[in-house]
């Protein structure tokens, strides 16, 4: 248990998973996870490492905050780290799902403190 013990190989329940909440086959589904282990040896990213791959994608503005919102996003069991099955299923939803699952995405992102409202100070 712990940072010893990281997984390096998807199982087998890892693919079933993610190919019934996705919409990745399973030689997609590797393909991202070897490109996730390049950039994650370890299996996991931070949110120090999201938000430097982020700048590099989006390299104006301040992306602090906005980094630090869309990682609460991606880290689905508030773990502090994004494994490979939370990223690979925000990718999916925010590049091939549909416009309500976008939508829904992007107001989890801004609402903040969860309470299903949007206030103005989580803008």
């Amino acid at each position: 248990m712990g940072a010893c013990c990281v997984k390096q190989q998807l199982t087998e329940e890892d693919i079933i998973f993610l190919k019934k909440h996705t919409r990745y086959d399973e030689e997609t589904i590797r393909e991202w996870y070897a490109g996730f282990l390049q950039d994650c040896p370890n299996g996991k990213l931070t949110p120090g490492t999201f938000c430097e791959m982020y700048k590099m994608f989006f390299p104006s503005g301040d992306a602090e905050k906005f980094c630090e919102n869309v990682f609460r996003t991606f880290d689905a069991d508030k773990s502090g780290t994004i494994d490979f099955k939370e990223f690979l299923m925000a990718i999916d939803v925010t590049s091939a799902g549909t416009p309500r699952e976008k939508l829904l995405w992007a107001f989890r992102m801004y609402d903040v403190d969860g309470n299903g409202v949007i206030d103005q100070d989580e803008m």
